[in-house]
């Protein structure tokens, strides 16, 4: 039995486990400049209390950054977003288990 705390992993793969939250992050991943929860909301077709829950657990997970502007958050993918998945992935599935 593999005995290494995955803690952190597991939360960072509970912050995936929604569809919602998958797609902002895929959205934030491929764009530009930071989104503003307006747009999730007519793009996701959820209300903006739910959008905003969803951005909140992925923020608690340390995936997306934030700022306030106005009454608006604006959200991207923090900076080390790609490589902690990356790593949480080969925590829990090395190459060599997926050769």
């Amino acid at each position: 039995m593999y005995d290494r705390d995955l803690t952190d992993e597991a939360g960072l793969f509970k912050a995936l486990a929604d569809p919602a939250r998958v797609a902002i992050l895929a959205t934030l991943a491929r764009s530009e400049h930071e989104v503003c929860v307006c747009d999730f909301t007519s793009g996701l077709d959820l209300n903006q209390s739910t959008i905003s829950h969803h951005l909140k657990l992925l923020k608690d997970a340390g995936l997306v950054t934030s700022v306030r502007r106005g009454t608006w958050g604006y959200y991207s993918l923090a900076a080390d977003a790609r490589a902690r998945l990356e790593a949480a992935l080969s925590s829990v599935l090395p190459m060599k288990v997926l050769a």
